[in-house]
């Protein structure tokens, strides 16, 4: 299975910006669909966004307009910019390799990294 690694992540002020990375260990040109989640300590990882090989986005509506997810296969590598930051985006951010909407929610099915911790200060 392809190998992830996120970084990116720190300590912001409310209001500012920060830009995550996913970097694949291998070529991310056949994989169909990747995406990113987050964590906050005693909850479930959740949905923030997704990308498909052919451009298709999706946004979880907590980010939607703030948030901008991208990949570039010649890096092998995907992409969160966050803007606008609020402190309910404090957790660690993780990406996956097989994202997809199964039934009435998203489903990750593929590898993780080991996550890179974003701490947004009100």
């Amino acid at each position: 299975q392809v190998q992830l690694v996120e970084s990116g992540g720190g300590l912001v002020q409310a209001g500012g910006s920060l830009r995550l990375s996913c970097a694949a260990s291998e070529s991310i040109f056949t994989i169909n669909s990747m995406g990113w989640y987050r964590q906050v300590p005693g909850n479930q990882r959740e949905f923030v966004a997704r990308i498909t090989r052919s451009g298709r986005i999706d946004y979880a509506g907590s980010v939607k307009g703030r948030f901008t997810v991208s990949r570039d296969n010649a890096k092998n590598t995907m992409y969160l910019e966050m803007n606008s930051l609020k402190p309910d985006d404090t957790g660690v951010y993780y990406c996956n390799s097989d994202v997809l909407w199964l039934g009435a929610t998203w489903h990750a099915l593929g590898s993780w990294g080991q996550g890179t911790q974003v701490t947004v200060s009100s």
